[in-house]
């Protein structure tokens, strides 16, 4: 029997899908409920005061000459007045289209001349860089800046209008009674941009409702939730993920300005949370953290782990205490896919059933779109079944549309594989998967393998060229240590002799102090291949430390 998601019903219509029609109706039934805190030591913003102080600023960004339609970038840190502005775009039409703080450079111009924002929010720090690439987007006219003493311009800057955040605060706290449709755009949010420079994924209303919709779905959240997150804004997992969901039933979301792995069961105590997510690495960074007062003085009960590493989930449980996880496996631009049904038996490195109430799916081969036989890999290809519910494009770039729905299928660049009971599997990146000697490699398996090892915090494994003909790649891990941790390299070469083909053990190792990561925790593979074997890179073949099998092997010999 195929498992698949169980159906539900939505909590607003359809026709509802609309965050500020959502905002102010919570504001009606619930306007005493607490909304959101700005940390667990800040005083929360009931539903009512929330709804309030987003129309105070949605009638300022109007004044300031923001129309329905119009792109507004949120150049931000993580703050209270992020999530307000946001919330005031969208009660006036208008886009939200927020850049990563880490941004810079080429980078910073490439995602500002995209989206032809006539008008920027940032901070004093910020808008140093703005200048910088002031030449590069034209369309770009006034400036806000938040927490600004003056408007003091720094050097550079010739042309661009500045004020302060604070003048689009007004005395009007009514609904502004702006027509807006579940089919109109709410914002841009740009990819990671591991393989290129980003791209400018356009989510309508409806797309961002639906993703939301699924979380609360996957983690059963109720308006008696409190859901924690200091994960960077600008990001989807916080936004559709965390605020949003809150939003959507009345729940409580405390908001922080970065992840901190010491203090994550701190916050999670302190806060009262009961639901909270983690992303890549995060689980590993917690798991190294020394132990605290907090470990098992909180009430989480729920943790979205995307994705879920399975060999630490168990460390996790023992430590900090019987945690439900839940997993979904999606992409900004086509929402979840496939999620995790609460209280049924997950089988280890499943990523989730399809909810085939919403989309229809094939694994096919990337090269022909043909489909793959039952069992084996095969790109993730798929197509909704109710409108609105996945990207209406990339903004500005055609051409990257057309290419993702090549035959009429989304095409994911997610290699995957399903079992004969329903469960996908997550295997790689399409354009991660390594060859090596004719076998197929997931780096993904490798690295699930790696990070078991006792020294090891995090890792990321690559194909680098191989030093003989027909060999294709070799396997290469990038390790990061835990923290006063040293390894030992031959160790850990017959720690993975014993649980992988001898096909992956990695031959090449390197330590390094960190991982190159995109603002969505998402590391660039990309940056590691062209970095390849360096002089710091031990090689298992040079030091002549060999496998079982080839032990075997040469006594057969």
């Amino acid at each position: 029997m195929i498992v698949t998601y169980p159906h539900f019903e939505p909590h607003f219509p359809r026709d509802e899908w609309v965050l500020p029609r959502i905002l102010e109706h919570q504001a009606r039934v619930r306007p005493d409920r607490p909304a959101l805190s700005w940390t667990d030591e800040g005083t929360p913003l009931s539903y009512a005061e929330l709804n309030a102080e987003v129309n105070r600023y949605a009638h300022g960004l109007a004044a300031a000459g923001v129309k329905k339609g119009d792109k507004v970038v949120l150049y931000l840190p993580n703050s209270l007045e992020f999530v307000l502005l946001w919330y005031a775009l969208t009660k006036i039409g208008a886009v939200e289209v927020p850049v990563g703080e880490i941004q810079k450079g080429a980078f910073l111009a490439h995602q500002l001349k995209l989206s032809e924002a006539r008008t920027m929010i940032t901070t004093p720090d910020l808008v140093a860089r703005v200048a910088e690439v002031e030449a590069d987007v034209p369309a770009l006219e006034q400036c806000f800046i938040l927490g600004a003493p003056d408007c003091a311009r720094p050097q550079g800057l010739s042309r661009v209008a500045m004020r302060r955040v604070e003048e689009l605060r007004t005395a009007n706290d009514a609904n502004p009674g702006v027509v807006v449709t579940p089919e109109d755009i709410a914002a841009v949010l740009y990819t990671s941009g591991t393989t290129g420079m980003s791209k400018g994924v356009l989510m309508t209303h409806s797309h961002f409702y639906f993703f939301a919709e699924e979380d609360v779905q996957m983690t059963g959240l109720t308006e008696d939730d409190v859901y924690m997150t200091g994960f960077p804004f600008f990001h989807g997992n916080a936004q559709f993920l965390t605020i949003y969901p809150c939003l959507l039933v009345g729940a409580h979301c405390v908001l922080y300005k970065k992840f901190s792995a010491s203090d994550y069961f701190g916050r999670a105590a302190r806060s009262g949370a009961t639901v909270a997510n983690l992303l890549g690495a995060t689980m590993a960074f917690i798991l190294a953290s020394p132990p605290s007062e907090y470990d098992r003085k909180h009430r989480l009960r729920t943790i979205y782990a995307a994705p879920l590493s399975v060999d630490l989930a168990g460390k996790f449980t023992k430590r900090f205490g019987p945690i439900e996880f839940v997993d979904g496996f999606g992409q900004t631009e086509i929402s979840n896919i496939f999620q995790t049904p609460r209280g049924v038996y997950r089988p280890p490195g499943a990523s989730g059933v399809l909810m085939d109430q919403w989309f229809e799916v094939k694994l096919a081969d990337p090269d022909t779109d043909e489909p793959v036989p039952e069992g084996q890999v095969g790109e993730l290809m798929i197509r909704p079944k109710v409108p609105g519910i996945i990207t209406v494009g990339y903004l500005g770039m055609p051409e990257k549309t057309v290419e993702a729905w090549k035959n009429l299928w989304f095409h994911t660049g997610d290699a995957m594989r399903r079992d004969e009971t329903g469960w996908y599997y997550f295997v790689d990146r399409v354009k991660d998967a390594l060859r090596r000697r004719g076998e197929n490699i997931s780096s993904f398996e490798v690295e699930s393998v790696v990070r078991q090892f006792p020294s090891v915090a995090e890792c990321a494994v690559i194909g680098v060229d191989a030093d003989e003909a027909g060999g294709e790649n070799e396997v290469m891990a990038c390790i990061v240590l835990k923290q006063g941790q040293t390894i030992d390299f031959p160790a850990l070469i017959a720690f993975c002799d014993e649980r992988m083909g001898a096909h992956m053990v990695p031959r090449y190792l390197e330590v390094m102090d960190a991982l190159p990561q995109t603002p969505s925790e998402k590391v660039k593979k990309k940056e590691l291949r062209a970095r390849g074997v360096t002089a710091n890179t031990w090689d298992r073949q040079a030091h002549g430390v060999r496998l079982q099998s080839e032990i075997k092997a040469a006594r057969r010999a």
